[in-house]
């Protein structure tokens, strides 16, 4: 593990500015296409029409609403409150989609979880709200196979993907929510098989597992987004840095909070200094497939989790290394070639992300899971210097 230098730049105002930054572009999102739920920009533009391959970005958008008012920095918090609202609302049908392995993302992470906590701080719970999270989770827990014991991704019954760690949150919540054993032992089981096969010995992860149906034995890793199979592709590190860190805090399990800090020290020891990864971190060093391409997404979620690490573990060293390294993160993503603030034409708030390399889909583009998780890691940055001065 080592510690990425603290970018001395990073202060309230420095944060303030990107957060207000986000808040036009996301302004200027919804009034020029309302109602609609982008996936990743071309060109710069939100609208486009190239193709997607799954719909699981979609409570990304009011997630960040939601973010705006948690972080008390929202510049409207009347306009912010409604429109999450109104696109949370459009989006409680999903809770019954059986067709993806990302009910997490949507309900978890971005839309009806969010609403229900703010209604709980506000003193009013509503619990038809974390009635639909908890439908959402029952629905996903119906993706487990008993053969091999995991959540089956959106692609095949025998697949297995890294994703699903930021998904099965969703689950172990609803479990403690009602109590159900059943909920427990498919997010226990998940989780466990996803260490046991997908996350190596030196803390990196493979994107993919494959499975015999007929017996549940796992037989490979592979990748669909990554280099290759056994390559270390950089979004799927930090969706199990994160994922399993939110795992051991909802159920104090301690091999989760070893596995999570198994994942950040390969972070730590493998990007480069300002704090944001290559899009595969064993990709060659020229090409089409080129590491010198970015992926400044994986670095928004991996600052998310790193500052969740940073209150999780017991050791202050380690505690530290984590903080500063998010926190050198958001400074560094921040700003330009990062932050789009000085490109008026552009429509997303992080440039340099990636969707699907070898489907040259949303390649050095914003997509909506990095707006998100770049604005979630502003307010526990935020939060994080605030407490530091205190």
């Amino acid at each position: 593990m080592k510690a990425t230098p603290l970018n001395s730049s990073i202060s309230t105002q420095h944060i303030g500015r990107a957060l207000r930054f986000a808040q036009v572009q996301v302004r200027r999102l919804i009034e020029r296409y309302p109602d609609f739920y982008p996936l990743y920009t071309h060109q710069g533009k939100w609208k486009h029409d190239q193709p997607a391959w799954t719909r699981w970005c979609d409570g990304f958008l009011p997630g960040m609403m939601w973010l705006f008012l948690e972080s008390g920095q929202a510049d409207d918090p009347g306009f912010w409150q409604s429109n999450a609202q109104r696109y949370c609302q459009n989006l409680q049908h999903r809770s019954e989609d059986r067709e993806v392995h990302d009910l997490g993302f949507i309900f978890y992470h971005g839309t009806h979880k969010r609403w229900y906590d703010l209604t709980v701080r506000q003193g009013r719970p509503q619990q038809q709200l974390n009635d639909v999270v908890i439908r959402a989770a029952q629905v996903l827990a119906m993706r487990f196979m008993d053969n091999g014991k995991y959540l089956r991704s959106f692609v095949h019954a025998d697949s297995l993907f890294i994703d699903i760690m930021m998904n099965v949150p969703l689950i172990f919540y609803a479990a403690n929510q009602t109590a159900d054993q059943n909920l427990m032992r498919v997010a226990m089981e998940h989780s466990l098989t996803t260490r046991r096969v997908l996350v190596r010995g030196d803390g990196s992860t493979a994107h993919e597992g494959i499975f015999d149906l007929k017996t549940g034995k796992f037989l490979r890793q592979t990748t669909q987004q990554g280099f290759r199979g056994d390559s270390a592709w950089s979004r799927g590190l930090a969706w199990s840095l994160y994922g399993f860190g939110t795992c051991h805090e909802l159920t104090g399990d301690s091999r989760f909070l070893r596995t999570a800090q198994l994942n950040a020290d390969f972070y730590l020891a493998n990007t480069p200094a300002d704090g944001v990864p290559p899009w595969d971190y064993d990709a060659p060093p020229s090409g089409p497939l080129s590491r010198n391409q970015p992926d400044s997404s994986a670095a928004a979620i991996a600052a998310g989790g790193l500052f969740n690490l940073a209150r999780l573990t017991s050791d202050p060293t380690r505690a530290a290394a984590y903080r500063d390294t998010a926190l050198n993160i958001v400074a560094t993503l921040s700003q330009p070639p990062y932050l789009a603030q000085d490109d008026p034409q552009w429509e997303g708030i992080l440039k340099r992300g990636v969707y699907h390399i070898h489907k040259g889909l949303g390649v050095d583009e914003s997509v909506m899971w990095g707006e998100f998780f770049f604005v979630e890691a502003l307010t526990k940055a935020l939060a994080a210097v605030d407490e530091s001065n205190a």
